[in-house]
């Protein structure tokens, strides 16, 4: 089995994984985990191991307000030799009720009319896993922003009023916490999970907003927000729903962020050897395969700020050849995105 190749002593290995940890309804994922019967739970505890990063932010997990589901998988990785003593998260907008009939069917309290999308609240939201001390006490919570406070929103047309007053910007989160690194000087870590771009109708109420979650950043960046731009270094992750050349969405946020001289796109690349024949991008590039739909897309992201010094970056997507990647085809339809960072 060919792993990730670990950081060096002097690296920073920084990732994301949308590793498919949310299930049907609260409390489920915990009783999974405590199991320790679940096919899926084990090959996603394999990707983390082989993955072996020290700063790993993962997406598409349920969340709980003490943080249960987050420990006792902690705990598990520690049994299995990966301990990560640091952990944060915040409550998601999933599942949080607006109190309006976002879905236009006639009825309240249906997942479509929550602040983001969800059957119960925190359905699949993120959580970040480190072996540096986290900050919590600093971090800074954009959840809460409207949509309609965005600098060039792209609003839906039939937006209420109502509506503007309420609708948060984040369908799951947007956050940044500093870590503490081995110098004592701070990284910040930038995190969010942007609506997929479809299951909307011709107002394009997810495309539009898919395209603003990613311009939130940009707008944070210029100093446009209520809330100070953040001081570098720091690190962009997340799962942005989106491909900048691929698929479907609106692509000019995602593409404004690959291209700003503020941040730098290390353009990591899996190992598989797929090809996309009617796709314009790089198979290479993609995170994730949706084999019923678009096929392979790039939408998971890891972009330093453009001061640090990349010595390494990948998609932990190996051959079909090597065993680990029916591992992470368990695990998820995500494959884990990697970039290492040399410290000062």
């Amino acid at each position: 089995m060919l792993l990730a190749a670990p950081a060096a002593a002097d690296t920073l290995r920084i990732a994301t994984w949308n590793a498919d940890l949310s299930r049907d309804g609260p409390g489920l994922l915990l009783a999974e985990i405590l199991r320790d019967d679940s096919p899926q739970i084990a090959a996603v505890l394999q990707g983390i191991v082989a993955l072996d990063a020290d700063l790993l932010l993962l997406t598409g997990i349920d969340h709980d307000t003490r943080l249960v589901a987050l420990s006792a998988l902690a705990d598990r990785l520690t049994a299995a030799g990966v301990p990560y003593p640091y952990r944060f998260a915040l409550r998601p907008n999933t599942g949080v009720p607006t109190g309006l009939d976002l879905d236009r069917n006639g009825r309240l309290g249906d997942p479509r009319d929550a602040m983001g999308y969800g059957r119960f609240a925190g359905e699949s939201g993120m959580a970040l896993l480190s072996r540096l001390p986290i900050r919590a006490e600093a971090a800074v919570d954009h959840t809460g922003f409207l949509w309609a406070d965005l600098p060039g929103a792209l609003l839906p047309p039939d937006m209420t009023e109502a509506e503007r007053a309420v609708q948060r910007l984040s369908t799951t989160n947007h956050w940044q916490v500093p870590v503490t690194l081995p110098d004592g000087t701070a990284l910040t870590v930038m995190g969010f999970l942007a609506t997929p771009p479809v299951f909307d109708g011709p107002e394009d109420r997810n495309g539009r907003r898919n395209h603003d979650e990613a311009a939130f950043w940009l707008r944070l960046l210029d100093g446009a927000l209520p809330s100070p731009a953040p001081a570098a270094p720091f690190v962009l992750l997340g799962d942005a729903n989106l491909d900048p050349v691929d698929g479907d969405g609106r692509v000019a946020g995602i593409r404004a962020l690959l291209a700003d001289p503020r941040l730098q796109d290390p353009a990591p690349r899996g190992r598989h050897g797929r090809s996309e024949p009617a796709h314009k991008g790089d198979p290479a590039l993609d995170t994730a395969l949706y084999p019923q739909g678009p096929g392979g897309l790039r939408v998971d992201y890891v972009l330093p700020s453009a001061g640090l010094t990349v010595s390494g970056a990948g998609v932990l997507w190996p051959p079909t050849t090597d065993p680990l990647a029916q591992t992470l085809a368990t695990a998820s339809r995500h494959a884990p995105v990697w970039v290492d960072i040399t410290l000062p």
